[in-house]
């Protein structure tokens, strides 16, 4: 009888042990809102863009928008999209407070395994998700991206490498989730040696009629120096607003409407 108790005792002490898996940050705690300034709009087929001066107000926000979109889409889709894919799947603990998720992703035809560790730490949760290539350019169990996360998943911060080739710190990503929503995402360039180091762009959401926003701070191969500029714009009629003293030579709001075409700012 007394070993059954020990027995019980043991296993319950286990479980109680092991608690709840950490709470995950979401899916969209990597990924900015870049569907306002595609060259093909916004899920609407009703809009047409013609080109040329008669939007280059919203074709020059555009075009400082798809330099982050393509940082994110090209160099770290294979992250980004493994963190969607895992984030999905129903974690196993492993030890030390420590759970983990796992999931098959698939880019551009290449299958890619990756993991997602989530250790529950005094002050945050810290998590590391490794990905492993098999065949021709393979890897195994790349540390490619890291960060930690508030316990309620309400914020945290992510810190993504370059590649198994270049293993080399690249983008730092603040967020900050509202209500259900992700409220506030800021990519800031990290890499060392680069023109682009320490350029960000802060992407978030208001109450107010231009209901989205970007703040951005940029190295312009053009100039040749930084430029700052500010973007607002609504996330369903489509008009926005951008301005840039670097760019514009002023400290003016320069507008488009529904259609982005260039338009007197009220």
């Amino acid at each position: 009888m007394f070993l059954a108790l020990l027995s019980l005792t043991l296993v319950t002490g286990c479980k109680k042990d092991k608690g709840e898996p950490p709470v995950l940050p979401p899916a969209k705690s990597m990924t900015i809102d870049f569907s306002n300034f595609e060259s093909t709009k916004k899920g609407d087929a009703s809009i047409s863009v013609p080109k040329g001066t008669q939007t280059s107000n919203w074709e020059f926000a555009a075009g400082v928008a798809i330099i982050w979109k393509t940082i994110i889409y090209t160099t770290l889709a294979v992250p980004v999209t493994s963190f969607e894919m895992v984030v999905s799947q129903t974690p196993v603990y492993v030890e030390n407070k420590t759970w983990q998720w796992s999931a098959t992703a698939t880019v551009l035809n290449v299958t890619y395994k990756a993991r997602l560790t989530g250790q529950i730490g005094e002050t945050n949760v810290i998590w590391k998700m490794y990905i492993t290539k098999e065949g021709t350019g393979g890897f195994s169990d790349f540390l490619w991206f890291e960060g930690t996360s508030d316990f309620d998943g309400n914020g945290g911060q992510w810190i993504l490498y370059l590649s198994p080739v270049s293993p080399v710190k690249v983008l730092q990503i603040d967020w900050e989730k509202s209500q259900e929503n992700i409220g506030m995402i800021k990519y800031t360039y990290i890499k060392e040696g680069d023109a682009f180091k320490d350029s960000f762009i802060e992407y978030g959401l208001t109450t107010n009629a231009l209901n989205a926003y970007y703040t951005i701070h940029y190295y312009d191969n053009t100039y040749q120096q930084f430029l700052d500029l500010n973007v607002e714009w609504s996330t369903t009629l489509h008009n926005g607003r951008v301005k840039s003293e670097g760019h514009f030579g002023t400290t003016s709001w320069y507008c488009w409407d529904g259609n982005f075409l260039n338009i007197t700012c009220p």
